[in-house]
């Protein structure tokens, strides 16, 4: 007999989105609000940011209470800070999107600083699992719910100037696809999506700033035959991993890439 687990619906459901307040976190804040979420909560370090997606997410649904938790999810004692906030304004958290990004940019392994390659991967990699580590015994107890987490294709494709770049987002895949296999007993689905270039975030400035990733990355929109993705194109996805129609998808990683790869 299949057990009978908490799915949440978009209508009922606490929706917490870590780096909410600007790129794909944001697109899919308003996805949410577009698709008749009624508590969505935006979890960013940068307090004008954060104020200022809150508007813009909130001004499309009136019946859409948003708000908005300051925290570096980075670090254990801000995460838990943060999802005891939202969950004490809006309910128990059931679908948490983790779409965290470092200061990263590619360079060749040879020419890095060794302190810079510490830095780089607490920052790629630490957001999504404290944040997990904060709501998934939430989860746990309302038992169901869902977590989505971006990496990047570099956790697939091995590309020069990104060893350490690909060794973080393997690190949340993996992290990904075993919690998956831990928390399903729980009703708790995790997924991840793995872009490549994603047009219009701030992450995308600040690659084409850097002379070598600059070229690496202006060889790779090339291939985007399909277009390069845009914020939009991930939120589109997240709400589809997020919805009852996923309720038996969980432990994937799915690529969003517009033809880049096909891994």
């Amino acid at each position: 007999m299949t057990a009978v687990h908490h799915v949440p619906t978009f209508a009922t459901a606490t929706i917490a989105i870590a780096g909410g307040t600007s790129g794909v976190g944001l697109a899919t804040a308003k996805a949410f609000a577009a698709a008749g979420a009624t508590k969505i909560a935006l979890i960013g370090r940068n307090e004008e940011r954060g104020a200022a997606a809150r508007e813009a997410v909130a001004v499309l649904s009136e019946e859409c209470e948003v708000v908005f938790a300051s925290a570096d999810v980075n670090k254990v004692d801000d995460a838990r800070r943060a999802a005891d906030t939202v969950s004490d304004r809006l309910g128990a958290i059931d679908i948490l999107v983790n779409s965290t990004v470092g200061k990263a940019v590619p360079a060749l392994f040879h020419t890095m600083d060794p302190a810079r390659i510490a830095t780089d991967l607490n920052e790629l990699i630490l957001g999504p699992m404290m944040m997990c580590s904060a709501i998934v015994p939430q989860m746990r107890a309302k038992g169901g719910g869902v977590i989505i987490n971006v990496a990047s294709d570099a956790a697939k494709v091995p590309t020069p100037g990104e060893s350490v770049i690909g060794a973080g987002m393997a690190g949340i895949v993996m992290f990904t696809r075993t919690l998956a296999m831990e928390a399903k007993r729980d009703g708790i689905r995790v997924n991840a999506l793995t872009p490549s270039l994603i047009e219009g975030t701030m992450t995308y400035d600040h690659v084409f700033r850097h002379e070598f990733s600059a070229k690496l990355f202006e060889k790779a929109a090339k291939m985007a035959a399909l277009g390069l993705v845009q914020p939009e194109d991930l939120a589109a996805a997240v709400l589809f991993l997020a919805g009852p129609q996923a309720a038996r998808i969980t432990g994937q990683t799915i690529s969003v890439n517009g033809g880049i790869s096909a891994a």
